[in-house]
């Protein structure tokens, strides 16, 4: 481990990434969960090793910080020896409940073993970047929409059969759709997606593919609705789809996958922005199959000591659990618990701080660890967070999010956001609808950014309309009037 991944990389636990407190890693688990006693190691091994700061992500990660070189080594082997295999490769992405959920429309799990093990068969994991990912969402009450990928497959029932979806470039709401078609058709379409965005090299990604080319994959099989694409017309006028060959090998004949055809850079599509999906909070108790439950308790600004989520762990151990998952909407969650048991744990967390109401404003706050965790950072994230949540919770909603970052990296929450709180040399600079990169709109000094927010609640409080949206009444004010807003003393 003589060199760490580049930013912007994917810090797996044999590359890990290095960050303003040190090394960094992500751990994706195999097996989809950790058991009791499995994190209970593992949060253990990071106290040991790293700066015993645990992190679940937006994308239901758990990343460990604050590591050296030799010490992250030491984790790797911990790890091991706990037994938690770690995916590696193009991550392929299913929801937490999957196959356990009641209300999903299919198990999504086979398909996405199979989209695995055919990306291996046609060798793309050394091909594509490693922020290229597929989601494949089986429906039900913890839904995948609000997590963006660059190939999405959503199960949908049509008469008495399940079709899949599929689209590309974004989530729920800005991914463009390209086919609708069996198991089987669409991981052929999924891979063949992929094979093409390998084609443009490891910086690509679906985004990138020209309106040809998904009309393309529009064209393949019988069950593909019309095409949602605009019509364009390439220089050559219009050319006549013909059906493509498969993009993996023939199972049964073992023949050699075929090479797609790769169309000219014609009518190239910019990449779209997020569409703003919300998914349901994993946070609360989801019935499962027979008489189980499960319970989502969130880490306020996806950060939790590792000491605490020991504690946490340790309780539920006692109370019956089996299996702790890793929920997109960084969050845990607690398996086969009854419903006394549920509520002895949810009353458990809240005493220690997690997030235990879906409603509370710590899940719509995106704050990195900033200072001191962060030797990058320039101020106080998670203090500042923690007295905006306190200090504001009749006042923003679910149509907002609001992002502190330590510097203009904007690890946290990399696309833009409604308000953004961004330290710099300044003081806490104030970023009104775009990313921390952004030439903030106004300052305060970094100790004062709490109440720079309180501000501007006040001014939403005297400006709103009768049912209005936060983000609504943000949209009225304008960028110039909250910036004045916020410099307000």
């Amino acid at each position: 481990m003589n060199a760490f991944s580049r930013r912007g990389a994917c810090p797996a636990l044999s590359a890990p990434m290095q960050t303003g407190d040190g090394l960094l890693v992500r751990l994706n688990p195999v097996a989809g969960g950790l058991s009791p006693k499995s994190l209970i190691g593992l949060c253990e091994s990071a106290l040991r090793h790293g700066n015993g700061i645990m992190e679940v992500t937006a994308r239901g990660n758990l990343q460990i910080r604050g590591l050296t070189a030799a010490s992250a080594r030491l984790l790797a082997a911990e790890v091991d020896a706990l037994g938690i295999a770690v995916r590696t490769g193009v991550p392929v992405e299913t929801g937490r409940l999957a196959g356990i959920d009641p209300e999903e429309i299919a198990d999504p799990r086979p398909l996405a073993e199979h989209i695995r093990a055919a990306i291996d068969e046609a060798g793309l994991t050394q091909r594509l970047g490693p922020k290229v990912s597929v989601v494949i969402d089986g429906g039900g009450q913890l839904t995948m929409d609000a997590v963006t990928a660059d190939v999405r497959l959503n199960a949908v029932r049509a008469d008495a059969s399940i079709l899949w979806t599929v689209s590309v470039a974004g989530d729920s709401q800005s991914a463009k759709p390209v086919a609708t078609a069996d198991e089987n058709a669409a991981r052929d379409t999924a891979v063949a997606v992929l094979r093409m965005v390998a084609e443009k090299g490891r910086e690509a990604h679906a985004r990138d593919l020209t309106e040809r080319q998904l009309r393309s994959l529009a064209g393949w099989h019988s069950f593909a609705p019309p095409s949602v694409l605009p019509d364009i017309s390439p220089t050559r006028g219009e050319i006549e789809l013909s059906p493509l060959p498969s993009p993996i090998p023939d199972a049964a004949k073992g023949a050699p996958a075929p090479e797609l055809p790769i169309s000219p850079p014609v009518g190239e599509m910019s990449g779209r922005t997020e569409g703003g999906a919300k998914d349901r909070q994993p946070i609360g108790l989801f019935p499962l199959t027979g008489d189980a439950a499960a319970l989502g308790i969130g880490l306020p600004f996806g950060s939790m000591p590792a000491g605490k989520i020991i504690d946490l762990t340790q309780r539920a151990l006692a109370l019956g659990a089996t299996e702790i998952r890793l929920a997109p909407g960084r969050a845990l969650l607690f398996l086969a618990l009854a419903p006394a048991a549920s509520q002895s744990l949810q009353h458990a967390a809240a005493t220690l701080g997690f997030v235990t109401n879906a409603a509370d404003l710590r899940t719509r706050i995106a704050a990195c660890p900033g200072t001191p965790a962060c030797a990058s950072g320039r101020i106080a994230t998670r203090d500042i967070a923690e007295t905006i949540a306190t200090d504001n919770r009749d006042i923003f909603d679910s149509s907002f999010t609001l992002h502190i970052s330590g510097c203009a990296k904007g690890c946290a929450h990399p696309g833009p956001a409604p308000l953004t709180l961004v330290g710099g040399e300044n003081g806490a600079g104030l970023v009104v609808n775009a990313t921390a990169k952004a030439l903030p709109a106004g300052y305060r000094p970094g100790y004062d950014a709490a109440r720079g927010i309180s501000r501007i609640a006040a001014a939403i409080r005297a400006r709103r309309h009768p049912g209005e949206t936060t983000a609504a009444c943000l949209a009225r004010l304008g960028a110039v009037g909250i910036a004045e807003a916020y410099r307000q003393e």
